[in-house]
């Protein structure tokens, strides 16, 4: 692609300051110093924050707000508003000011509340607490991550329900980013697959004041950041005066105009504008003003109304409820009229924004289950991984996923997948490259649109390179669906690199992050069809490359497995020695049993597919399955042992993983770490 030299704004400032279509007797300036003001005093207060940012970027978003973002206060959840992301989320009092001025459900009591416990107005935004916050930022980078994300959603969303007469999905992501997100590495793989598939309705500012927490960024930071944009395939607007209105504007414009790539805003801007001793500096950057520079800011900027005062003549001409309720008033007539013409896409568009599965998924699905039982397949669990999108896929359109350049691996391709592309935008498969953590943070964006079930593949391993993201999904109970292939020393010969050990150990430790591990099809089928039904939380799901045997189950037992953890084999009486596991050691655990049945034991064998799940069952079904009666325990997971004491407790065992792997052939490998019928034996017989 042959790309022209970065143009500056002048190429496109054809307007002044009287030409801009913000329309108020409240001088615009009058409008962002209400910005700095009301974000400073609640940093004041606080005792704590970051002033800089919402100082240094007031005048961008007063234009942005004023007179581009298409939103409605009354209903943040309106589905064709703009997205606003602030990736630079320390900056959060930017964002809550914009929201309390603007009309949104956030009082003046919450900004004086700031960062205080169970307020409004966390340190960083939090989705799920204040109303018009899209998502969660202040890890830098994931905001713009979650933007493409976005992004894709809109455009796959007007590809599929949009006419030509009626342009039911028509929005822009905006993204506010400052040099902390430029330099995070997971901006620059979601820059560049944003470039590569043509986001023309994502618009980014860069807040470009040259300083972050350690000073100034020129001796870390002298990156051509116009020129890696340009070569992403970005339109790069350079050289705004990021407190110049006119200049902000009709960078928006140019921005808005070219739909064919997303587009950089390059701001030059102060950090801290307005602070006389402090602008410029690091010095604003995480700490209060201090109550004399306050003083001298409220000098500076002519502003004598007391802290935490705004004057009614500002407030009215931030207020934009009654413009909001109008544009959606609008859309709203356009959306009947969509109905009227074409009724099933409107009930399907319906359906999937309330996040509804389709009306037939419970019998579908429990019928997809059935069917998987009665194959009785051995099978790779990653293949049986496969069967189950090829079985839900057809189900469910609002299905979008991909891999990190290990679709031939990790077998998330189903039969379904159209590639999402810049000539094909409708489609329901992303070609994600080799960029885990993106992939994690886009993902989350696709969630956060709403209506989309995302998910994504990659070695188990390789959980690691996106393990914030993943994070990120928990954190704000995001049901991403993660497949995790390659699952332990099994995978044989690529050796330690690429053997997980403590993964599966680590994941479960994240608070609301649901990991299967499931030991055949069955199992597998059921872990796809829970974690598609869960909405509140998202799911790790890790198979095996190597062929697992089918256990044999009742009906009750198939039922259960949705329990997390179930009797798979009993014995006569009370057991005498319970076996737990999961994944390819459940198959070792059944093999062991005739030969501790040889040596006197009573044998059950429990598989443990999910831990979460099983620990939130009610207290009589976990001593059904795990009687405090019988403390001989053996725990067995070809990964880190630690994790599982809290099952065997002090007169258990645990047969597990206490190093990294080794290169070699699988089988050598489970014979090498002891995943034997004979050290199954061994240890039990250990056991007092």
């Amino acid at each position: 692609m042959v790309v022209s030299k970065t143009p500056s704004i002048n190429r496109f400032l054809t307007v002044n300051a009287n030409q801009i279509t913000h329309m108020s007797s409240v001088d615009r300036q009058i409008m962002a110093n209400a910005i700095r003001i009301l974000s400073a005093d609640a940093v004041q207060q606080a005792n704590s924050g970051h002033p800089g940012a919402p100082m240094g970027m007031a005048d961008i978003a007063e234009v942005l707000w004023s007179d581009f973002f298409n939103h409605n206060p009354a209903d943040p959840k309106w589905p064709n508003r703009d997205r606003f992301i602030l990736s630079n989320g320390h900056g959060s009092m930017l964002i809550y000011s914009l929201l309390h001025l603007s009309g949104y459900d956030v009082s003046l009591d919450d900004v004086k509340n700031f960062r205080q416990l169970h307020s409004k107005t966390p340190g960083h935004p939090e989705y799920g607490y204040t109303p018009g916050i899209e998502t969660t930022t202040g890890p830098l980078g994931q905001g713009i991550a979650n933007a493409v994300g976005m992004a894709i959603a809109e455009q796959k969303y007007a590809a599929e329900f949009n006419t030509a007469e009626h342009a039911l999905v028509d929005h822009f992501t905006y993204v506010f980013m400052g040099d902390g997100c430029m330099m995070e590495g997971v901006s620059h793989e979601a820059c560049s697959l944003a470039g590569t598939l043509g986001l023309g309705k994502l618009v980014a500012f860069w807040d470009d004041n040259g300083i972050s927490i350690d000073g100034e960024v020129g001796g870390w930071f002298t990156d051509d950041t116009q020129g890696r944009f340009e070569a992403y395939g970005w339109q790069v607007i350079a050289d705004v005066d990021g407190h110049d209105a006119a200049s902000i504007s009709a960078a928006v414009k140019a921005a808005r105009a070219d739909q064919r790539r997303p587009t950089l805003i390059c701001c030059k801007t102060v950090i801290g504008k307005g602070s006389p001793s402090k602008e410029g500096s690091e010095s604003c950057h995480g700490a209060p003003l201090g109550q004399d520079e306050l003083a001298l800011v409220r000098e500076r900027l002519d502003w004598s109304a007391e802290p935490f005062h705004v004057p009614a003549d500002v407030y009215q001409a931030w207020d934009a409820k009654t413009a909001g309720q109008t544009k959606q008033a609008e859309w709203q007539a356009m959306f009947d009229a969509y109905a009227a013409a074409h009724p099933d896409n409107a009930k399907e568009f319906e359906r999937r924004i309330q996040g509804h599965l389709p009306a037939n998924w419970a019998k579908d699905a429990a019928k997809i289950v059935a069917d998987t039982n009665t194959a009785a397949a051995t099978l790779a669990t990653r293949k049986s991984s496969l069967n189950a999108l090829n079985d839900f896929g057809p189900l469910l359109k609002e299905l979008i996923g991909g891999s990190a350049d290990l679709a031939g691996s990790n077998y998330t391709i189903w039969s379904g997948s159209e590639g999402i592309s810049r000539d094909n935008k409708g489609g329901n498969y992303v070609y994600f490259g080799v960029r885990e953590f993106a992939m994690a943070a886009i993902c989350n964006g696709l969630s956060l649109y709403g209506g989309l079930i995302p998910y994504a593949g990659t070695f188990l391993v390789f959980s690691d390179y996106m393990r914030n993201g993943m994070r990120m999904s928990a954190l704000m109970k995001q049901p991403v669906i993660y497949v995790l292939t390659h699952d332990s020393i099994g995978l044989g010969e690529d050796g330690p690199t690429h053997q997980p050990v403590e993964h599966c150990a680590s994941l479960r430790l994240i608070p609301n992050m649901s990991l299967w591990r499931p030991c055949d099809a069955v199992e597998s089928v059921v872990s796809w069809k829970v974690a598609i039904e869960n909405q509140s939380q998202p799911s790790s799901l890790v198979f095996s490359r190597q062929n697992l045997p089918h256990q044999e189950r009742t009906d009750r037992q198939i039922a259960d497995i949705e329990r997390g953890g179930y009797i798979l084999r009993d014995c006569e009486g009370e057991p005498s020695l319970i076996l737990i596991a999961t994944g390819s050691e459940v198959a070792l655990a059944m093999d062991s049993v005739s030969k501790l049945e040889d040596k006197g034991e009573r044998v059950r064998v429990v598989s443990m597919p999910c831990t979460d799940l099983f620990d939130a069952q009610d207290a009589a079904y976990k001593s059904d399955v795990l009687p405090l009666s019988c403390e001989r325990r053996i725990a067995l997971e070809a990964g880190s042992s630690d994790y599982w004491y809290k099952y065997v407790g002090l007169r258990g065992a645990v047969i597990g993983m206490t190093s990294f792997g080794e290169s070699a052939p699988a089988d050598q490998l489970f014979v090498h770490f002891g995943f034997t019928v004979e050290n199954v034996v061994s240890t039990a017989a250990g056991l007092v």
